[in-house]
């Protein structure tokens, strides 16, 4: 054989002899970094009230403080309205034909928050809502 005809070694083979492990890991570390720092936190709010009308104004009032922040809403969704009904004898000891029904209805809504910031944050939880509405908030 010829000097000529020896084969040299190309830049990716002396590029994994140098260091492979320091170069991985420093690949790993600067995935890690890009995906916090581009992890947008979202919210999920539930609603529910006995009166739809209240639980419309609270709605407002909630969509118009996250647009004032910048999120982007998605909702408010309407979620199956939930009905309890009850039966009551008038009569406490005869006519046990005559009888009472009753129901009650829940109707709840469902908003997602996204793009979300500590000043969306703040503003919700400063929010005065009106009373009879109940609040669930889920973070993540």
């Amino acid at each position: 054989m010829t000097p000529e005809k020896k084969k040299k070694p190309t830049k990716k083979a002396t590029a994994k002899k140098q260091k492979p492990e320091d170069n991985n890991e420093s690949v790993k570390e600067s995935a890690s970094a890009k995906k916090t720092a581009q992890k947008v936190p979202s919210i999920r709010i539930r609603l529910s009230a006995f009166d739809h009308i209240v639980l419309d104004e609270a709605i407002g009032k909630i969509v118009e403080t996250s647009e004032r922040s910048g999120a982007i809403i998605h909702g408010p969704i309407p979620l199956p309205t939930k009905i309890k009904k009850f039966t009551v004898n008038k009569s406490t000891f005869v006519h046990k034909d005559a009888r009472d029904q009753y129901e009650m209805r829940t109707h709840r809504r469902l908003i997602d928050l996204t793009g979300t910031t500590f000043k969306t944050i703040e503003s919700l939880q400063s929010l005065s809502l009106p009373s009879g509405v109940d609040i669930e908030i889920k973070m993540g």
